[in-house]
């Protein structure tokens, strides 16, 4: 795999610690990038989706597990910029796709990161950044 950065949505995150159908893809995309030296990103507005997702599921002690192995798989945060903010706001006038999501298409096109998901909303973006399904 090229040293290529990657920002990973909620979904694919979720679907890693969830160990839903398909999970054993991200755990090997994860240790491919890591052999690879990769950067790999997940925006804060989709962290934000994570912990309240996970913590309506599974409550507080699942939320400070999926934290921890966040932190320990090496991922940096992105924050969100005024730029970032009036960027994702752009894409959701124009696709309709959910506004969390339009945070990582702009991180994405930002940081030049191939978009790790399994979210199918990223079929209508699909030609404005790469995509790695999982």
């Amino acid at each position: 795999m090229p040293k290529r950065e990657h920002i990973f949505d909620s979904h694919a995150l979720l679907k890693l610690f969830q160990k839903e159908k398909g999970y054993e893809g991200v755990v090997r995309l994860l240790e491919s990038i890591n052999k690879a030296g990769s950067a790999k990103y997940i925006n804060a507005i989709n962290l934000g989706e994570i912990i309240y997702s996970t913590k309506r599921e599974f409550g507080d002690q699942k939320k400070i597990e999926v934290l921890a192995a966040i932190e320990r798989l090496g991922f940096t945060v992105l924050s969100v910029s005024n730029n970032l903010i009036f960027q994702a706001a752009e894409y959701k006038a124009v696709y309709s796709i959910s506004y969390a999501d339009c945070f990582i298409l702009a991180s994405a096109v930002e940081h030049n990161a191939s978009i790790v998901t399994g979210d199918p909303e990223f079929k209508k973006v699909a030609r404005l950044a790469d995509i790695v399904w999982v």
